[in-house]
């Protein structure tokens, strides 16, 4: 695989693809991307795979008090019979 990014294959720029997402970088402006219409359409698929994605599983904020609550659960297992000694 060569190091510069203006002389990737296809298949090379694909294999990194996953990482370069990953990364938070903009692969739209990656130099493969700007000059091949194939990975262009890949890479826009991906988008719109994962916009519908984001929509089906919107994030979702924890309750401000569910460290508390698991905290709570903690101790109070700790604090309980174990089966194994009431046995």
């Amino acid at each position: 695989m060569t190091g510069d990014p203006n002389n990737l294959s296809c298949a090379e720029f694909q294999s990194q693809l996953p990482d370069l997402i990953g990364s938070g970088q903009d692969v739209s402006a990656h130099p493969h991307i700007l000059r091949c219409e194939l990975c262009r359409a890949l890479l826009s698929d991906l988008e719109t795979i994962a916009d519908a994605a984001r929509q089906l599983f919107p994030a979702v904020e924890p309750p401000d008090d569910l460290w508390e609550h698991i905290e709570s659960a903690i101790r109070e297992e700790d604090t309980a019979p174990s089966a194994s000694k009431e046995n």
